[in-house]
């Protein structure tokens, strides 16, 4: 598990100015809540990010399922971004040689490291990919997640192909900040996973619960369950605390 708050775990990111504000975020607003808006349309994505934006932590995007995007949604996006005070997190899966992620990351029609401040990436290419999109996020105060394990069923993402993404990790900590994992894989790493908050958070000892549909599928209130969402995984939080002690 994680030791110390989230305020305390500032500290061990030194080398690394987004991981400390996203915690800085979290003990601020009191949520480990990252809702991934995973629609197809700029308006409801930016009606959703609007409801549930004074709850979370982290908004996560796939900006590429976008059908009207425009330069327009990432202005509207960063202006609420701004007004309620979360990061943004473009779930992006590069997995690529290092050359073809950085032109993918910085440019193209999306130019995903202008805006967003934190993306994800597959470690098989090895550490020329971490490398690659370094070179763009690093000067602009970027953080990458590595996809060590992956909630599929028959993920390949396991053992020693888990172990050497770990490794690879701690040779950029400068730049990677945690791992998308089923489970928690070091002390100091911002872990993201998809079961429950009192699974993720007590249980596994994570960071971030990251929530879809659970929040604004058809039917579902959108305030009232990213409150919810917001209440279970604080309060695990919580209990992970008492158990610390």
């Amino acid at each position: 598990m994680s030791s110390g708050t989230y305020a305390q775990r500032v500290n061990n990111f030194s080398q690394n100015k987004v991981a400390r504000k996203l915690l800085e975020t979290i003990e601020q607003k009191k949520t480990n809540l990252c809702v991934a808006v995973d629609l197809t349309k700029k308006r409801q994505i930016l009606e959703v990010v609007e409801k549930v934006g004074p709850y979370v932590c982290l908004i996560k995007t796939h900006i590429d399922i976008i059908e009207d995007f425009d330069q327009g949604f990432i202005d509207e996006l960063c202006i609420l971004q701004a007004r309620f005070n979360f990061l943004i997190f473009e779930d992006r899966k590069f997995a690529d040689i290092g050359n073809t992620v950085k032109l993918q990351y910085s440019s193209g029609i999306y130019k995903i490291a202008e805006w967003a401040h934190i993306t994800n990436a597959h470690p098989i290419p090895g550490d020329g990919i971490i490398k690659g999109l370094k070179e763009v996020g690093k000067p602009l105060d970027r953080g990458l997640l590595i996809l060590a394990e992956m909630s599929s069923a028959g993920s390949l993402a396991t053992g020693s192909y888990t172990d050497a993404a770990i490794e690879m990790a701690r040779r950029h900590r400068d730049f990677v900040i945690g791992f998308i994992a089923g489970r928690k894989l070091t002390g100091d790493r911002l872990g993201q996973q998809y079961r429950s908050p009192t699974d993720v958070i007590l249980k596994s000892g994570s960071d971030v619960i990251i929530v879809g549909r659970g929040i604004y599928g058809e039917g579902r209130d959108i305030v009232k369950e990213a409150k919810r969402y917001q209440e279970e995984g604080w309060n695990a939080y919580l209990e992970r605390l008492k158990l610390e002690k």
